[in-house]
């Protein structure tokens, strides 16, 4: 069976010079024509603006379409919709955490947390993605639905029950347990919530920007900001851990 030809393919090729048997590519044709991988990457990037900015609910494909500069019929031609572009997006932000933490075994806690807070000016609305999905379900086994969306639609496949979320959790606590009988952790503090605490901490600038900006009075999405911001969470790291740090 012939595969659906994508949008963008279909309107590349229309009849010239009044023969409607011509099909010879026009240049207005040919520079409407893009390139699959780059209009999936605008696609992602509106879709991400969009659910960060509002939410899965209050996000409109429309919208989201119009942001990228494309049909709207290519969001779900390859991604199914806006289910599939939030998916898309969720594995994304797990992609960018298993950057994070290769070789984190051999860097102390101090430079784990600079390394986390370093991102957030790169990765901003990732992390306002994930808090959304935290405000919509607090069980994290998925995403609200919307009133267009039917049951279940908006549930992440790749994770359906947050079983790959739990298990990140539990690894990373496995860590710190190591860190704690190798003396980084003080030994009277409970790692789970170390753990939760600095989560918070250093998402804090994205989760709560007003406070950031009321607190420092400067933007807290600036480069200076997260490197200072960094700076001094390092440095609590260090007081409220062990010797070693």
């Amino acid at each position: 069976m012939a595969r659906k030809q994508a949008p963008e393919k279909a309107e590349a090729t229309r009849p010239e010079g009044g023969d409607p048997g011509s099909r010879r590519r026009t240049p207005a044709a040919a520079d409407r024509r893009r390139d699959p991988e780059r209009t999936q990457e605008r696609i992602l990037d509106a879709g991400l603006a969009e659910f960060s900015a509002k939410g899965y609910a209050g996000a409109r494909v429309n919208e989201i379409a119009e942001r990228a500069g494309v049909n709207k019929q290519l969001i779900s031609y390859y991604f199914g919709g806006k289910a599939g572009l939030h998916r898309a997006l969720l594995a994304r932000w797990r992609q960018g955490e298993d950057e994070v933490v290769a070789g984190q075994r051999e860097r102390t806690l101090p430079d784990l947390v600079t390394g986390y807070v370093a991102r957030l000016p790169r990765d901003r609305d990732l992390a306002r993605l994930l808090a959304w999905e935290g405000l919509t379900t607090p069980d994290g086994t998925g995403t609200s639905r919307s009133a267009e969306e039917p049951e279940g639609a908006a549930e992440d496949a790749d994770d359906p029950s947050g079983q790959v979320r739990t298990s990140r959790m539990q690894e990373a606590l496995a860590d710190l347990d190591r860190r704690q009988r190798d003396g980084e952790i003080a030994d009277d503090l409970d790692p789970r919530a170390f753990l939760l605490a600095i989560m918070a901490a250093t998402t804090a600038p994205v989760t709560l920007p007003h406070l950031a900006r009321s607190i420092y009075g400067t933007d807290p999405d600036s480069d200076d900001f997260a490197a200072a911001y960094a700076e001094q969470l390092a440095r609590m790291v260090r007081h409220l851990a062990g010797p070693k740090n």
